[in-house]
């Protein structure tokens, strides 16, 4: 997880930096978070955080405050362990 650095100022850079180490990207986890949060609150549309994996291990960009983490996090968090389980390889269906 990380916090900040996703929105439109330009020493915001956590998108771009996690984009240079991530393998695959997530969209759906990225998409959940900003469509949840924006019925609540519109400015989300402006939430630039992208979701990846790199080896055995899931990134997800969160904003950089708390109340922007818990939001965030509460749309993907019922998620969270069935992705975590099928990205270290131990999913069974």
């Amino acid at each position: 997880m990380t916090t900040g650095g996703t929105d439109l100022a330009i020493r915001d850079v956590t998108p771009e930096a996690t984009r240079r180490v991530i393998e695959r990207e997530v969209p759906g986890l990225s998409e959940a978070m900003r469509s949840t949060v924006m019925q609540k609150n519109r400015a989300v549309m402006l939430f630039r955080g992208i979701c990846g994996i790199r080896g055995r291990t899931l990134i997800v960009n969160l904003p950089g405050t708390p109340k922007g983490v818990h939001e965030n996090l509460a749309a993907i968090m019922d998620q969270l362990p069935e992705a975590l389980l099928m990205v270290t390889g131990q999913y069974r269906q």
